[in-house]
């Protein structure tokens, strides 16, 4: 895939965020558009980790650029679907139980150490539960027939590589919206803000994803920002316990700074490392 294409594409998802935003303070309010910005921030921020794990999933299953496209949209649709049902759920459950939303807190917190201290390895992905458990209902081929997800080989249908990897990218969306739904309700539980702002961040995934594909080795700093992030909105719900509350705005400023500071470092090391190796080439 072209990368100016795709950093285009993205542009143009980021411009009708915005659009939708002045929509929202138009027809709901000021406060409305501050949550929606919020909510949007929070998940562009939280899906980078996740995007990393997309580049692993295709590159250790073999999984060539022209094929990718498919599972991405596939995978993004899906995305679409489960988020929706995803915060139906929470907002549901947070308006019966308001006490979950400290335990969502504690949920956050170890998230955010936990991806602090995690390691993008390469990672094996032939033998992920996900896997075992699709090769259990249906065989899978080792070879790949095309952008098919099935073909059918003497009266068998066989599942391809390529919808193994989508199997697995809609199980780590699956884990990964554990996140960042409770994440949000840090900034909202309005419905409407909650899934559209899910959902604008979500469509400018794919282009996005390309991007970092040809970049990922200078965002090495950015899995301490989602890591901060999760951490500053697992602590802003714990507080709600002893009644404190940090604003929306507040909360939005908080969370754009942490994620701007880790693509600031991510650059200057970045550009330091390519310096030295230019300096020891040389």
């Amino acid at each position: 895939m072209n990368t100016k294409r795709n950093f285009i594409n993205l542009i143009f998802w980021i411009s009708i965020s915005i659009l939708f935003n002045i929509f929202i303070y138009l027809t709901r309010g000021q406060t409305a558009a501050v949550e929606y910005f919020g909510g949007y921030i929070l998940e562009m921020s939280l899906s980078l980790d996740n995007l990393f794990l997309f580049i692993m999933v295709f590159s250790n299953l073999g999984i060539r650029e022209e094929y990718q496209e498919r599972v991405l949209l596939y995978g993004v649709s899906g995305a679409m679907v489960l988020r929706l049902i995803f915060i139906l759920l929470g907002v549901n459950i947070v308006n019966r139980f308001h006490f979950v939303l400290p335990l969502f807190g504690l949920i956050l917190i170890y998230s955010g150490f936990a991806v602090f201290k995690k390691k993008h390895e390469d990672k094996k992905f032939n033998n992920n539960l996900l896997i075992k458990l699709v090769k259990k209902i249906i065989p899978v081929t080792d070879l790949f027939y095309g952008q098919a997800f099935f073909v059918k080989q003497k009266k068998r249908i066989y599942a391809t590589p390529l919808f193994a990897a989508l199997i697995i990218i809609e199980g780590s969306d699956v884990i990964f919206a554990i996140d960042s739904i409770p994440a949000i309700f840090s900034i909202t539980t309005d419905t409407f803000i909650v899934y559209t702002s899910n959902i604008f961040a979500i469509l400018g995934l794919r282009s996005m994803y390309y991007v970092l594909a040809k970049m990922n080795t200078k965002f090495r700093f950015m899995k301490y920002g989602v890591s901060g992030i999760l951490i500053f909105t697992g602590i802003k719900l714990i507080s709600l316990i002893v009644k404190i509350q940090i604003s929306v705005t507040n909360s939005v400023l908080i969370i754009l700074s942490i994620l701007l500071l880790s693509i600031l470092l991510s650059i200057i090391f970045s550009n330091t490392a390519t310096n030295k190796n230019k300096k020891i080439y040389h």
